[in-house]
């Protein structure tokens, strides 16, 4: 089944060429079924590739999904205009009016400062603390996993000496985990961060279950135990070029930039990395949407 977004988002044709099934709003009207009503919340600026990306992913399970764009009305968007963002998302206003089957909120390259000097950190913590008894289920990326896990358990983040750059593999801690049904015994996820968790801190919390942890990157993937909240550390929404777009563009800031580690080929920048998370991306999510949102959430959710 598709995901159901305005036919006037540029990442619907996007999708269609890539024969992503996407459905259109006036499609959507002549099926007589209830969508799972997902909520992005997406704070990265580069606004129109995170979303394209998340809603490659969402659209390769066989459930119908409603997507709303969801923006922060406390912050000043320099990367995308206000014609684009009042054409294509709702406000957090808007957003706290309704109830959600499930929400996601992305990263946000705002890692380095202290959460209470966002400045929309007091807008993002109301929305966490209405989606414990408005939205059924919650997927935390990255900075919104920090994010989450610091306003709704107590978990601090910790500074990384080095960036943590690169694609990482990871281990499961848990067996018979439904959100990582099908998943390899490891399994890689990309990697963009200056902060990171420690497992120490984690484990002080009864009502958080690690799921999934790497050598080289940490605790990876955690969940609270009554499944509502999934947070993950990385991006496996990353397109295979992500990582080198990051490179380049902070080489061309004359930043000091190591090499994303596991990406390019025997690390020549010359040779063109391959994706080899792909498949762990569309597990992830499709089995978010499966177990956790569509098997859960009551069929008059309003």
């Amino acid at each position: 089944m598709p995901i159901k977004i305005r036919s006037d988002l540029p990442a619907c044709s996007i999708l269609q060429n890539e024969n992503v099934f996407v459905i259109t709003e006036k499609r959507a009207q002549t099926q007589d079924i209830r969508p799972l009503k997902v909520a992005l919340v997406n704070l990265m600026p580069t606004r129109e590739t995170t979303e394209t990306q998340i809603l490659r992913l969402l659209a390769n399970s066989p459930l119908q999904t409603e997507i709303s764009l969801v923006r922060m009305e406390e912050h000043d968007y320099k990367n995308t205009g206000m014609e684009y963002l009042e054409k294509f998302y709702i406000t957090s206003s808007e957003f706290l009016k309704k109830r959600w089957d499930g929400m996601i909120v992305t990263g946000a390259p705002v890692e380095q400062l202290p959460f209470e000097q966002v400045d929309y950190w007091n807008e993002l913590c109301h929305i966490m603390d209405w989606a414990k008894e408005n939205v059924f289920s919650s997927l935390y990326l990255c900075w919104g996993a920090f994010a989450g896990l610091y306003h709704l358990h107590g978990v601090p983040k910790h500074p990384v000496d080095n960036k943590l750059f690169g694609v990482f593999m990871n281990y499961r801690t848990t067996s018979n985990e439904p959100l990582m049904r099908g998943f390899d015994d490891t399994f890689p996820i990309p990697q963009s961060r200056h902060t990171t968790i420690y497992e120490s801190d984690v484990l002080e919390h009864s009502d958080l279950v690690i799921l999934a942890k790497s050598p080289d990157a940490g605790v990876t993937l955690v969940k609270s135990s009554d499944n509502r909240n999934i947070f993950m550390t990385g991006h496996l929404e990353y397109d295979t070029d992500t990582l080198a777009n990051e490179y380049w563009r902070d080489k061309q800031k004359g930043l000091n930039i190591n090499l994303p580690r596991n990406y390019f080929p025997n690390n020549n920048t010359s040779l063109p990395p391959s994706s080899y998370w792909r498949s762990t991306a569309h597990l992830l999510f499709a089995n978010w949407l499966n177990y956790y949102v569509y098997q859960e959430t009551p069929y008059n959710f309003v």
